[in-house]
């Protein structure tokens, strides 16, 4: 109870840390998102349709990037936290260093095989003839900033675990800033099109990543990195992995989603009336909103960690309880309204990414409407699967944030499409939705029942 008298996550009004830890994972988040949102506005308004369907058919490469960033991120920033916890102040510097090395080449070789492997990576990702040029032609620049675009995000996470968390968002934030500009400039200005939106990119994901490096080299807090701790070493290298490839396989079997989202909506929408890019480009639109609302409502999941394991920890199961309640409430809540806006103004959300044959609208407000019909409900998803990994159940909540993307939607995916045709990717979602929360709500109940009993025991 000392302890729990000292540490404000014991002390303080639970709301009140909530907005202090959440908001600027709530900020980190949405400029994750803002990344891939900001091109599509600018491509589809000056570009459109096949533009925007581009855009989607090079998702998985964005996926690919964040995967690599996980492995080496946070295994690195949590070797390195590690390590330090028992006191080899010595060995914890060869950890950050090793982990920024192979973000860097890891960066390297996937921007080289992509320049290689192109047309292939773009068929393969399920990019439709007509969509082709287009892919290629902001893909074959994006590349350029794989391997900024994979140290900036992997050395987020080794900056936060350094102390510093507001630098990780500022290095973020400055390059989604400058990203945005330029696309105003490059995209609209100039009319440079795809090219002009992947130069954008690569130029803010460069001066971000060039903010890490100098943050890594100059101003870490806890330990002051060397040209030798930058030496890839196996032994290193192993432990980084090992922590971090719960995190990368996670991100893989996303991108795996992904690919065959494409390759349905591809096949399936060219037996429709809707043909193959316009499936293409109205999902790419959607499920990057989606992302959006997402985003926010993982930040405020993240912030509830921290709250809900150092008083789970300290038998005060009646601030978890609370924690997890009010971040359930904002969720669905926010979630709710953003459910209402998909519904009434689905047309002219769209229209945001520019216009289109009135078949591209027909399909992009069906898709709308009813792919994200359970965004409201689903959205306890995310903030369970943090709540139990944040008391420890770790295997509960890898479950849980496997079960929306992979347990349910992939099979839906691949079955409904051959009994509905290309209705059954629009259902695939909500019933994954559906039956994802209803798990995540069972599985809490349960939590809650048990949490009860530990409180009776401890009184």
């Amino acid at each position: 109870m000392d302890n729990t008298k000292q540490n404000i996550l014991g002390t303080d009004p639970v709301g009140k840390l909530m907005l202090k830890f959440s908001i600027p994972s709530i900020i980190a988040m949405l400029v994750g998102a803002l990344y891939n949102i900001v091109d599509q506005l600018f491509i589809g308004q000056k570009v459109g349709m096949l533009g925007n369907a581009a855009t989607n058919v090079a998702f998985p490469l964005t996926t690919s990037c964040i995967a690599l960033s996980l492995l080496f991120g946070i295994g690195g920033a949590s070797a390195f936290n590690l390590t330090l916890g028992q006191g080899k102040k010595e060995k914890a510097p060869y950890f950050m260093g090793n982990a920024a090395t192979m973000l860097v080449i890891s960066g390297v070789a996937l921007m080289v095989i992509t320049l290689v492997f192109l047309k292939p990576l773009l068929r393969l990702f399920g990019s439709p003839d007509d969509v082709m040029p287009y892919a290629a032609d902001y893909v074959s620049i994006t590349a350029f900033g794989f391997p900024f675009l994979v140290l900036t995000t992997g050395g987020g996470h080794l900056i936060r675990a350094d102390g510093s968390p507001r630098m990780t968002m500022i290095c973020s934030l400055t390059g989604a800033i400058i990203n945005t500009i330029l696309d105003a400039v490059f995209v609209v200005g100039f009319e440079w099109g795809m090219k002009g939106a992947a130069i954008a990119t690569v130029i803010g994901q460069l001066i971000s990543g060039l903010i890490v490096l100098w943050y890594l080299r100059f101003s870490c807090k806890t330990v002051t990195l060397s040209p030798k701790h930058l030496k890839p070493s196996l032994s290193y290298c192993r432990k980084i992995f090992a922590i971090g490839m719960a995190s990368f396989f996670n991100q893989i079997a996303m991108m795996i989603v992904q690919v065959v989202l494409n390759n349905s909506l591809k096949t399936y929408g060219a037996q429709s009336v809707y043909g193959d890019s316009i499936p293409l480009s109205c999902a790419g639109i959607i499920m990057k909103i989606s992302q959006l609302v997402f985003s926010i409502v993982i930040g405020l999941s993240q912030g509830t960690q921290p709250i809900e394991s150092f008083n789970y920890g300290a038998k005060r199961f009646d601030r978890v309880k609370k924690a997890y309640m009010l971040a359930s409430v904002f969720a669905v809540g926010f979630s709710f309204v953003c459910f209402v806006c998909f519904q009434v103004f689905p047309k002219q959300i769209l229209s945001l990414f520019g216009d289109g044959t009135p078949e591209y609208f027909e399909f992009g407000i069906r898709f709308m409407r009813r792919f994200l019909f359970f965004l409201w409900l689903v959205a306890l998803q995310p903030v369970t699967s943090t709540f139990f990994t944040s008391i420890g159940k770790a295997i509960k909540g890898v479950f849980l944030s496997l079960t929306r993307q992979i347990i349910f939607f992939l099979p839906a995916l691949l079955i409904l499409p051959r009994i509905m045709g290309i209705d059954g990717i629009v259902y695939a979602g909500p019933i994954a939705d559906f039956i994802s929360a209803i798990i995540a709500i069972v599985m809490c109940y349960i939590e809650f029942k048990d949490m009860k009993k530990l409180e009776a025991e401890t009184a």
